[in-house]
């Protein structure tokens, strides 16, 4: 009986094959999917010629480099300020220091290089032959890494060209590739440089072209006119004559004898080439191929405050953060499975980079200090007041008189006023959690009350007298004390 479609794909499906070819059956795997990796090399290579690109480089590396990053377990109630920081496990010492030659920054600085200039950021895996747990991180140069696609499994692995040339067979379960999809090509990844070579070509030519001005003495080019032939020796005699005399800086605007020939000009200016043009021109096409905000490259030209802080936050918002996404999915998502089920439940997570904005900040402040003296006003008691909008607590000592005298009358619409903060009720204001160290040393009561919320700071010390050391923590009866402890939070929903 011939073979439905569906009955096809269903059969690929089982055998975790792909359902259509992705690579030729044909196709040597001693090369990319398009070819070598020359491209990828002068991608590479451009950092170092250009320098509007490698200020747009080494900024967002050392920024992303600097990004502080944590594990942790994630809670019940599925918000991130009710997670536990894990303080002891070997995927953090892993990610803490990568290899004894890099440390964390440094390979995130390397491979946020890398990415940069090509869209590929590539690791690979050292592990003990007696174990799969992975023990080091490397970064590799995307032009030594080459795909080895399959028609049915999509990948079989990866070939790794040493600097020698010796070619090194990679299994999948050995490479992390962290990359921006290629729209034509599904193994590798594509960045802003692969459109600019071009201009950035232009611009390190117009650069060139400005040295060589200045050590041809400052002056352009132009040709000796003879008449009739010269022979090898008169020729040679010329050209050594000329260039003893006028080549070099050192040999600038000195009055030129010829006693055979006539000199002609063959003259084009700086002004007329408009090299300085060309190169603003070249430096604003790279920065937008980035999408770079141009305060972030030190610009102060055409630079206020304003406009530098939106820069500011543009840069860590839109090219930052994209990238550190992309680094936590393959934290969480390729490397923590492989150290099986001590990292189930955990998940790593950076600092956000982006700046806070501090007017919003003020003027949520003001509507929470608004909407507390409505609701103490109306009859409400002041701690839970506080407590549910948000804000911490504040010993109260009472209105002088002339301010008691003087209250306004609580509005009809007083409720209106603070929409969303009565919607489950005070009752419901969760500003307190528990927090415990999540690692070998942790006593089963203590993991279990990891992540619960109390209403307020009495119920929080209930079950933590004073604020620090659970109540039925067994750790005590071993001669460990507890390190646990409550801290209050911000508003449910929010951030802490």
């Amino acid at each position: 009986m011939a073979r439905t479609l569906l009955g096809a794909l269903l059969n690929k499906a089982s055998t975790a094959q792909t359902p259509v070819p992705f690579a030729s059956r044909s196709q040597s795997t001693g090369r990319g999917l398009f070819g070598a990796n020359r491209s990828t090399t002068a991608q590479l290579n451009s950092m170092g010629s250009v320098g509007t690109l490698f200020a747009i480089v080494n900024r967002t590396a050392k920024a992303e480099a600097g990004v502080e990053w944590g594990l942790y377990r994630k809670a019940k109630s599925g918000l991130k300020e009710d997670r536990t920081p894990v303080t002891s496990h070997a995927a953090l010492d892993v990610w803490n220091r990568p290899n004894p030659f890099y440390t964390q920054s440094l390979f995130v600085e390397t491979g946020a290089q890398h990415k940069q200039l090509t869209g590929e950021w590539w690791w690979v895996i050292a592990r003990n032959e007696r174990s799969p747990i992975p023990l080091e991180l490397w970064p590799v140069r995307p032009d030594r890494m080459t795909p080895v696609p399959d028609p049915d499994l999509f990948l079989a692995g990866y070939m790794y060209t040493s600097p020698d040339g010796q070619q090194i067979a990679l299994r999948r379960e050995d490479v992390i590739l962290i990359r921006t999809p290629h729209p034509t090509d599904p193994y590798r990844g594509i960045g802003p440089v692969q459109a600019l070579l071009t201009d950035l070509d232009a611009v390190r030519y117009s650069a060139e072209w400005n040295r060589n001005f200045f050590l041809n003495s400052a002056e352009p080019g132009g040709l000796i006119q003879v008449d009739g032939r010269l022979d090898d020796d008169e020729f040679n005699e010329l050209r050594d004559r000329w260039n003893e005399q006028h080549k070099g800086i050192a040999n600038a605007h000195r009055v030129a004898i010829l006693e055979k020939g006539q000199w002609v000009d063959r003259k084009f200016s700086q002004r007329d080439m408009q090299f300085a043009e060309l190169r603003g021109i070249g430096s604003e096409i790279i920065r937008e191929a980035f999408g770079f905000p141009k305060p972030m490259t030190g610009a102060v030209d055409d630079v206020n405050r304003a406009n530098a802080e939106a820069g500011e936050v543009m840069f860590a918002r839109w090219l930052c953060v994209p990238d550190l996404e992309a680094m936590k999915d393959a934290l969480n998502h390729q490397l923590l499975p492989l150290f099986g089920r001590t990292a189930e439940g955990l998940e790593f997570d950076y600092v956000n980079p982006v700046p806070e904005d501090v007017e919003k900040e003020a003027t949520q402040l003001t509507a929470r200090a608004n909407a507390v003296s409505l609701l103490v006003n109306a009859g409400f008691e002041p701690a839970g007041t506080l407590s549910a909008v948000g804000l911490p607590e504040i010993p109260f000592v009472g209105r002088p008189d002339a301010a008691r005298a003087a209250v306004a009358p609580v509005p009809d619409d007083w409720q209106d006023s603070v929409t969303g903060l009565l919607s489950d009720g005070f009752e419901a204001a969760q500003r307190w959690v528990a927090v415990e160290h999540d690692d070998d040393h942790t006593c089963g009561p203590c993991r279990e009350v990891a992540g619960k919320t109390y209403r307020n700071r009495a119920e929080a010390y209930a079950d933590y007298p004073d604020g620090g050391g659970y109540k039925d923590c067994v750790g005590a009866q071993y001669g460990n004390p507890c390190r646990g402890h409550v801290e209050k939070r911000g508003r449910k929903g929010e951030g802490s």
